[in-house]
């Protein structure tokens, strides 16, 4: 037997790890290298690099356990995610941005919870700011009247229920995820983690916060344009708002959104609204 072959018996024989944790990112190499660094190589990590400019791809030789996806320009944060969960092999899945920091233990923590608790369809780490303090995680989910519900810290302790998160560090067994096949690409960076929190309330579940579990979250400004991200958001809400709440619901709220943007020249978001303009790779 060659030393190539006995390489990949060993590869062959190694057992698939538990989570495998999915990483969307886009010019962010600074924030990317602590994530990567905090993770380490407990878990099978993908970086879905979404057409960085960066030093993003460098990364690659830094981190050899972890795989790297690299596209040719920025498809939206939704096709992105749904590329990395195609090729994730555990048995479950966290969703993780890539200006948030945890470590692999943590991981684990939140993994043991899926595991042991049918009752539970996700559960996230308590997020905090570089200060220590809870940063923004929690709100409710959109409704025609309240479309665009702010994030604050979770509050409580222990296990805390929440109706809708941040989708800075989300876990979810993987095959809750492929039974929705994928997520919806009508988003585009907006709203993904929007709608599955609306599908874990709607199977019946719990979204659980582990206040004991951290994450460190930059929220970092989007390398992205403000007007770009102002359209996409409209998509985003549109889409949602029409899935949950009839396609007229959609419609009346595109109209609002178009008519505000163009009483104050936000031509961005008028091209979301009115457009259907998001996020998407799409020339």
């Amino acid at each position: 037997m060659t030393p190539q072959d006995e390489l990949t018996e060993v590869l062959n024989e190694s057992p698939a790890k538990r989570v495998s944790v999915v990483i969307v990112s886009f010019n962010r190499a600074g924030e990317l290298r602590k994530s990567l660094t905090a993770l380490g190589d407990e878990h099978q990590v993908l970086v879905v690099d979404n057409g960085s400019s960066d030093d993003t791809p460098a990364l690659e030789a830094e981190f050899p356990s972890s795989r790297f996806v690299r596209l040719p320009k920025n498809f939206g944060y939704t096709k992105a995610l749904n590329i990395g969960v195609r090729a994730a092999e555990g048995t479950y899945i966290l969703w993780l941005h890539d200006d948030a920091v945890i470590s692999g233990a943590a991981v684990t923590k939140l993994a043991d919870l899926l595991e042991e608790r049918g009752d539970v369809g996700a559960v996230c780490p308590l997020l905090t700011d570089e200060g220590g303090r809870r940063a923004p995680q929690v709100r409710p989910l959109p409704t025609p009247s309240n479309t665009d519900p702010a994030l604050q810290p979770a509050s409580g302790e222990g296990e805390i229920m929440a109706e809708c998160v941040s989708g800075a560090a989300i876990l979810f067994r993987a095959y809750f995820l492929r039974a929705l096949r994928q997520v919806d690409e009508r988003y585009g960076n907006y709203g993904p983690e929007i709608e599955m929190s609306q599908q874990v309330k709607k199977s019946g579940k719990k979204l659980v916060i582990l206040s004991n579990v951290t994450a460190l979250h930059f929220a970092k400004p989007s390398p992205m344009k403000k007007g770009a991200l102002d359209g996409d958001r409209a998509v985003g809400t549109a889409a949602f708002l029409s899935r949950n709440y009839g396609f007229l619901s959609g419609i009346l709220y595109r109209l609002k959104m178009g008519l505000a943007g163009i009483f104050t020249l936000r031509f961005g978001l008028v091209a979301g609204a009115l457009g259907d303009v998001k996020i998407d790779g799409a020339s």
